[in-house]
This record gives structure tokens, C-alpha cells and sequence, in this order.
């Protein structure tokens, strides 16, 4: 029975009670199971501030074939990696917010976009949770990451976070990767345009298979390429 006249529900049933209470802790259970709880300890950041000169345009506001953006694209890649999946901007900012069609956890604005990609890594790992126990990297700019291979690199850095893991390019390792608390002192140190790569490499991270890392939008001849490989896929 309940009674509510004075404001207090009270519930004289004990055997509800011990119901809501089981209930309770098998959902603690189930939820405890789904990864997505522990993601402030696995986040994920996707590096696009620079200006692509190269490109002659913001690229991360490039529109994809069937809609959305690069950047959008690459937040939803980052998406298979945590639910914790930051953006570092820099150059184009707030336009670049403005016309991505996805919307990350959090924006991080790097200031000192101008002197390199080290300082968006940087200013990534500055404003991440202290939970955290390491962080996956990825760039806005390689939109042909294989799915599969993506959540090969969740897995082994959920099942062994204390080990770099990094996207296999034949004799050296790269982003996308999984960068353990234990090097971020090395990648504080980093300067200009030296990447994450330096440091993967330097540590010996294991590989990881994941097609598409060789093509990424450089220019509007990569764009134009891959833009086309992407049109075949939504096909």
C-alpha cells in the first residue's frame, strides 16, 4: 500500500521493496557489462584544426557524397572507438562546428593551431578527464577507416590498456592508435608538426590492421579520389 497524503511515500509491502532492490543491482549489472560506462577512461580525440593550405579550404567542412561532413564522418569513426569522442579545432572555427553535422562530447579549441599539429595534441590531452587511462587519436582526414579494423583497436586497448597500439602503414605505425597515460610525458614534448607517430614508434607499439589509413585528403586530387570511393561504397 502506498500513502502520499503527507508528502512521504511509504511503501508497507517489504517484499516490493526486496523486488526494487534486486532489480537494482542485476541492472547495476547489466550496465556495468556495456563498455560505454567505462569510456572517461578510454576517450577518444579527432585532431582537426589545421588549415589544409594544401586543400585551398577548410576540409574538415568538406560535404561528403549522400550528406554530412569529413569532419562529421570522423566523429562517427571515432564513435566505434568510445563514446567519450572529443574534437580539437583550430582553424575555421566556430564555422567548421557550425556546418559539421555531428556533434561530438566536447569541442576543444587549440589556440595555437599555426605552430603544428603537436600543440592540438597537446591541447587534446590537456583537457581530458584525469580518469583517463590513455587515449585513442585519430584525424579527421582518412574517411576510408575500415570499420572492422577500428574495433579491433577498441578491443585490444579495452582488453590491455596499459599497451600502445597503433594502425600498422607496413614498417612503421600510426593514428588511428591507442596512446597509454604512460608515453603521454613524451607527447607533451613533441613540437611543430611532429605527430603521435614519433612516439608510437619510438615505444615499440604493436600493430593493428585497419584498411584505409594510406588515403587520406590532402588535396583536391585526394578528394577528389577518395570522394569517389566513398560514392561506390554508399552504393
Amino acid at each position: 500500500m502506498v500513502h502520499g497524503g503527507s508528502g512521504v511515500v511509504r511503501l508497507h509491502d517489504g517484499g516490493i521493496l526486496a523486488k526494487i532492490a534486486a532489480f537494482s543491482s542485476f541492472r547495476g549489472r547489466i550496465i556495468n557489462a556495456n563498455h560505454s560506462i567505462k569510456d572517461p577512461q578510454f576517450p577518444a580525440l579527432v585532431l582537426a584544426a589545421g588549415q589544409a593550405r594544401r586543400m585551398g579550404c577548410y576540409k574538415q567542412a568538406l560535404k561528403l557524397p549522400g550528406g554530412g561532413s569529413l569532419l562529421g564522418h570522423a566523429i562517427g569513426q571515432a564513435r566505434q572507438l568510445s563514446a567519450q569522442t572529443w574534437v580539437v579545432a583550430g582553424a575555421g572555427f566556430p564555422l567548421v562546428r557550425f556546418r559539421c553535422n555531428r556533434q561530438p562530447a566536447r569541442w576543444v579549441v587549440n589556440e595555437r593551431w599555426r605552430e603544428g599539429l603537436s600543440t592540438s595534441l597537446i591541447a587534446g590531452l590537456q583537457a581530458l578527464s584525469p580518469a583517463a587511462l590513455g587515449v585513442f587519436v585519430l584525424l579527421a582526414d582518412q574517411p576510408l577507416l575500415d570499420t572492422e579494423g577500428l574495433r579491433r583497436l577498441s578491443a585490444k586497448a579495452r582488453r590491455t590498456p596499459e599497451v600502445p597500439w597503433a594502425a600498422s602503414y607496413g614498417k612503421r605505425v600510426g593514428v588511428p592508435a591507442w596512446i597509454p597515460k604512460s608515453l603521454w610525458g613524451d607527447l607533451f614534448l613533441l613540437k611543430g608538426d611532429a605527430g603521435a607517430g614519433v612516439v608510437l614508434n619510438r615505444a615499440g607499439a604493436r600493430p593493428v590492421e585497419i584498411a584505409g589509413v594510406q588515403q587520406d585528403v590532402d588535396t583536391p586530387q585526394d578528394w577528389q579520389q577518395v570522394r569517389g570511393q566513398l560514392a561506390e561504397q554508399a552504393r
